[in-house]
């Protein structure tokens, strides 16, 4: 089944003249969008496959948890548009993703990484990224990403508003159920308390919420491709996309 999605996947990402896209794309840098739900390990499997490949990383889940987190910080209301887009402009962020999936995330040079995975931060991150001021006050600095070699976005709109010229777009997706006891663990191996009903009904509420927004909902890209991570190994899937995005450039190993 993976032999015969490479296949095709390659097929996509040579232009008709036999040249590869990473030829054809010297400027902008080539992206791979990796977008999806919550819980679905799009987070992990981004770190690990810029990290193989050697591009940069755009954690834009961690933007919009960092802006709910600053807005909390600083008593900036929820519910004022404008103040959050000026906070946007304010902050200074800062992350990176090491071979080992670990993650620095700096809010104006204090290292958060672990305080915004919280279910606090992101329930606050879900609230702020219905608001449009907000999202288009993040759409610059998501941009500024996008330098050679290469980079790996991670969210929910990449493939759809943000970088809708991706020539690779991967939405992950696994059962609410499954995203749930990740998250669970995660959150445990962390010390950080929660429980797994509490979790699941988060997601399920989550999912909703995002799927419905009015702004940049949650939803695959049309020419997006479409991988139920439930039974697979955050090995399995990130060796899947490192395949993928191998004609686009990259490191060799």
């Amino acid at each position: 089944m993976l032999r015969r999605l490479f296949r095709t996947l390659r097929r996509w990402l040579v232009a008709p003249d036999g040249m590869s896209t990473s030829a054809t794309m010297a400027d902008p840098a080539p992206v791979v969008t990796i977008d999806g739900p919550s819980g679905a390990g799009k987070g992990t499997v981004s770190q690990l496959v810029a990290a193989r490949l050697g591009w940069h990383l755009l954690d834009s889940g961690a933007l919009y948890r960092l802006v709910g987190l600053a807005a909390w910080q600083r008593g900036v209301a929820l519910d004022s548009p404008q103040d959050l887009a000026d906070l946007v402009a304010d902050i200074d962020i800062r992350f990176a993703g090491g071979a080992g999936g670990e993650e620095r995330v700096e809010l104006d040079g204090v290292n958060v990484a672990d305080r915004i995975r919280t279910e606090h931060c992101g329930e606050l991150a879900s609230k702020v990224a219905a608001i449009p001021e907000v999202r288009a006050a993040l759409v610059a600095k998501q941009h500024a990403f996008r330098e050679p070699p290469g980079l790996v976005a991670d969210g929910r709109d990449m493939g759809t508003v943000i970088f809708p010229d991706a020539p690779l777009k991967i939405f992950l997706t696994a059962s609410a159920r499954e995203r749930a006891r990740r998250r669970h663990k995660q959150l445990k191996q962390k010390g950080i308390d929660g429980t797994f009903a509490a979790l699941y009904e988060d997601i399920r509420r989550r999912d909703e919420r995002d799927r419905q927004r009015g702004v940049a909902p949650l939803a695959p890209a049309p020419d997006a491709m479409l991988l139920d991570t439930t039974s697979m190994s955050i090995d399995e899937v990130v060796e899947t996309v490192v395949q993928l995005a191998r004609p686009m450039g990259g490191r060799t190993e």
